[in-house]
């Protein structure tokens, strides 16, 4: 674990944004003045203290398992990957001496999304790197449906987090707006839409 986590540049939740779009992540870190807190911010942070608080009473069956110990908020941090943040659970499962780490992040959700997909990805790598571990899978827990999505951590998601974290620190060193997002439905109901004049 590192000294000062505060001095890496990225959080974890700031994939989901770039693959939503890159352009929320250019004002966040490049105009950072600019940036409303919205009730759908406040909604979903509320809606994951909850499910914590109920995931303590429940088993593990919603997952495939049948043991593991449970950890809630773990805070991790990598120099190296230039990320930190905070997962909502870990599990640590000891099946006769083989042990598995399987983060989970919960979702307010109906939709296990690509944005979503790629922030547990994320969570993934910096356990490998923490606790010198394989992780080959993470859920994201779906709240609205209590369901929760097996995400399998593949070669094919990890070069995809590669891809995002270039492109995100190429952002960051060159302070350069990059492209919108190809889904210009997004723009109708983002909170950046006023300074976005080339889109909409």
């Amino acid at each position: 674990m590192l000294d000062d986590p505060s001095d890496i540049p990225f959080r974890v939740t700031d994939f989901k944004q770039w693959v939503y779009c890159p352009r929320v992540l250019y004002y966040h870190y490049c105009l950072p003045a600019v940036r409303p807190v919205t009730y759908k911010m406040r909604a979903g942070s509320e809606a994951g203290q909850h499910t914590e608080e109920l995931e303590e009473r429940r088993s593990l069956r919603v997952y495939g398992l049948t043991s593991g110990e449970r950890r809630y908020n773990v805070a991790l941090a990598s120099a190296r990957l230039g990320l930190r943040g905070v997962a909502d659970m870990v599990i640590d499962v000891d099946a006769g001496g083989a042990r598995e780490v399987i983060p989970v992040d919960f979702k307010d959700s109906d939709q296990a999304g690509p944005h979503f997909v790629l922030q547990l990805v994320a969570y993934a790598l910096m356990l490998e790197e923490a606790w010198g571990c394989s992780v080959r899978r993470g859920f994201l827990y779906l709240i609205p449906l209590r369901r929760a999505e097996e995400v399998p951590i593949d070669r094919r998601l990890r070069t995809r987090f590669a891809n995002a974290r270039d492109g995100m620190m190429a952002m960051l060193n060159r302070e350069g707006m990059p492209a919108p997002t190809a889904q210009v439905n997004k723009c109708v109901v983002c909170e950046f839409r006023r300074f976005c004049n080339d889109v909409l």
